[in-house]
């Protein structure tokens, strides 16, 4: 191992274990990193080549801050540092953003979205970039971190694009609390504040009774007889754009 080599290797060793900075796993999360802001610190690839090439397709905006820092090496050593199998060759760091996450839950007009105790970091990235291509205010998740590599690969780096942090749900922030669960009133998007904040319970189990028993509404999302659950994600659109398209059609706006 090389000196750059030897120096790569501890800077995505620290990477992966410091909570101030994010570890972008391929190319779709660095794109939305970059253009919702971020800088990254460090990038390396196996194959400059195609990495541009898919750049210079999907998101050509993107070169300047991807070519800046960008260093390549072998396809050994970046299998090593990425520590997993990607898609696309680019394994890169940068800041996490300095959210006011308590000021966005608090002073804000669009829903937010709390995820309580979900099991796989998978399925925290897919409420991520549902909650950020809805428009949602925030996302607050219990238990597991929304930015885990794993999640910030699920949600393409859409982290990035509206605050995003792990905490516990609180009746403090002002706003109406909304169960999304099974076994609860059909679902009425007319009747929903758009400040309200979406609770949305773990893969398994759902949401405990405590959420249930302190939030204003529990809804369920109409489904089909003999159709246990949904996923999380879908289920989060689900009531997210149900709700939008028929503030839409009802009120010629969108609630938020």
């Amino acid at each position: 191992m090389n000196a750059q080599e030897a120096d790569l290797t501890r800077c995505f060793y620290a990477a992966y274990r410091n909570p101030q900075l994010a570890v972008l796993e391929g190319f779709h999360p660095a794109r939305h990193a970059l253009r919702f802001g971020a800088r990254l610190d460090v990038a390396v690839t196996y194959d400059r080549q195609k990495l541009l090439t898919l750049a210079r397709r999907l998101a050509p905006e993107s070169i300047p801050g991807i070519e800046g820092p960008l260093q390549e090496v072998s396809r050994e050593r970046f299998t090593r540092l990425a520590q997993r199998s990607l898609s696309s060759p680019l394994l890169s760091v940068c800041a996490r953003p300095d959210y006011d996450v308590a000021a966005a839950l608090t002073g804000g007009t669009s829903p937010a979205v709390h995820l309580d105790r979900p099991r796989n970091p998978g399925n925290v990235g897919a409420v991520i970039r549902v909650a950020a291509a809805a428009g949602a205010g925030a996302v607050t998740i219990s238990g597991q971190d929304p930015w885990s590599p794993v999640a910030i690969r699920s949600a393409t780096g859409l982290q990035f694009a509206l605050p995003v942090a792990r905490m516990e749900l609180s009746t403090s922030w002002g706003r109406p609390i909304v169960a999304v669960d099974i076994g609860c009133e059909p679902l009425d998007t007319a009747s929903l504040a758009p400040n309200s904040v979406l609770v949305v319970g773990g893969e398994r189990h759902g949401l405990p009774a405590w959420i249930r028993d302190v939030a204003d509404r529990s809804v369920s999302v109409p489904m089909r007889a003999g159709v246990s659950s949904l996923n999380l994600a879908t289920a989060l659109a689900a009531v997210l754009y149900s709700w939008r398209i028929s503030a839409f059609e009802r009120d010629g706006r969108y609630p938020w």
